[in-house]
């Protein structure tokens, strides 16, 4: 079993800045990617960022996201960083932090934290 523990939510003004946080933890033997997503009411989970970990550290990002979000990530800590600055409204949404692990037993498959609201007032 793996777990995704996730932080760092909450509500600020537009214009503002938030850290959410992600940390892995059990049966895992090597993690592939760590990224998060993000999905408002009705709509569908859309990527925000994400990053290599086993792979050198390299990062995509949605282009709604590019220049204001910053991912990074600990690898001794089996965690991973999201960097919000300049929030605007149409940032709020269920913030969820996904990994792309290999466990224990050579199993591949893809986990999901239990997601932290972030809500941007105008």
């Amino acid at each position: 079993q793996v777990q995704l523990v996730e932080s760092g939510g909450g509500l600020v003004q537009a214009g503002g800045s938030l850290r959410l946080s992600c940390a892995a933890s059990g049966s895992i033997s090597r993690i592939n990617t760590m990224g998060w997503y993000r999905q408002a009411p009705g709509k569908q989970r859309e990527l925000v960022a994400v990053v290599g970990i086993s792979s050198g550290g390299s990062t995509n990002y949605a282009d709604s996201v590019k220049s204001r979000f910053t991912i990074s990530r600990d690898n001794a800590k089996n965690t991973v960083y999201l960097q919000m600055n300049s929030l605007k409204p149409e940032d709020t949404c269920v913030y969820y932090c996904n990994a792309e692990v290999l466990d224990y037993w050579r199993s591949r498959g893809a986990y999901w934290g239990q997601g932290t609201q972030v809500t941007v007032s105008s």
